[in-house]
C-alpha cells in the first residue's frame, strides 16, 4: 500500500491565482501581473502558483481566454437573443453595457491598453473586433436591413461602445438608462416601445 505524500499546506486554486491577477491587471496593468507579487496578495508561497499554471505565460493566457469567455462570449450570445423588433435586439446588446457581470468593461480596456505593446495579443484583439463587428451586423440584417446599413450601423453600436470604454466614461445608472431609449432611435431608426423600455429598466434596476 502506497503512502499518501505528507500535505504541504493549501496552495489556492487556479481561479484564485487567476481573480487576483485579474485584479492587479486592472489596478497597475500586465507588466504588474507577476508571480512574486500574487503570491505576496494571496498570502501563499511563490510555488503553490507552480502547482496550477507552469510560468507566467500560462497565467496570461488564461486571463485572455476568461476575457474572451466572458466579454466576447455574452455579447455573441446578446446579438443573437430572440426579440420580436429591431429596438428590442438593440435592447438585449445594451444589457451588455449595462451589466458587468455580462460584460466587464474594465477588463476590455486593460487588455486594449495591453495589446499596445503585445503584437500576438493586437492580433487576437482585432480578430476579436471582426468576430464582435459581425455578429452585430448580422443583427441588423436580421431585420431586413440591407448590407452596407447593417454594417455601417454596427460600427456605429461598437465604436460608440469602445469609446466609452476607452474614455474610461462613468455616469450614474439613472442617468445612462434615460438616455438609452435615444441610444436605441439614434443606432436603429426604430423607437422602442414604453414596453420595451420597461421591460429593459426591470432588468436593471436595484
Amino acid at each position: 500500500m502506497t503512502t499518501p505524500p505528507p500535505d504541504r499546506g493549501w496552495r489556492g486554486t487556479p481561479d484564485l491565482w487567476l481573480d487576483a491577477a485579474h485584479a492587479l491587471l486592472l489596478e497597475a496593468g500586465v507588466d504588474a501581473v507577476k508571480v512574486a507579487p500574487l503570491a505576496q496578495r494571496l498570502g501563499l508561497s511563490r510555488t503553490s502558483f507552480y502547482h496550477h499554471f507552469p510560468d507566467r505565460e500560462a497565467l496570461l493566457a488564461a486571463l485572455i481566454a476568461r476575457w474572451e469567455a466572458k466579454n466576447t462570449a455574452n455579447l455573441l450570445a446578446r446579438c443573437a437573443a430572440y426579440a420580436e423588433t429591431l429596438a428590442e435586439a438593440m435592447l438585449n446588446v445594451f444589457d451588455c453595457w449595462i451589466d458587468p457581470a455580462l460584460f466587464d468593461s474594465a477588463m476590455e480596456f486593460a487588455l486594449r491598453n495591453w495589446a499596445l505593446t503585445a503584437p500576438d495579443l493586437a492580433q487576437k484583439l482585432a480578430e476579436t473586433d471582426a468576430v464582435r463587428l459581425a455578429a452585430l451586423t448580422a443583427l441588423f440584417r436580421r431585420f431586413g436591413r440591407d448590407a452596407t446599413e447593417a454594417d455601417t450601423r454596427a460600427r456605429v453600436v461598437y465604436l460608440t461602445q469602445i469609446g466609452y470604454i476607452s474614455l474610461r466614461s462613468t455616469e450614474p445608472l439613472a442617468l445612462r438608462l434615460a438616455r438609452i431609449p435615444t441610444y436605441v432611435e439614434a443606432f436603429t431608426g426604430t423607437p422602442p416601445t414604453p414596453a420595451e423600455i420597461a421591460r429593459f429598466t426591470a432588468r436593471h434596476m436595484p
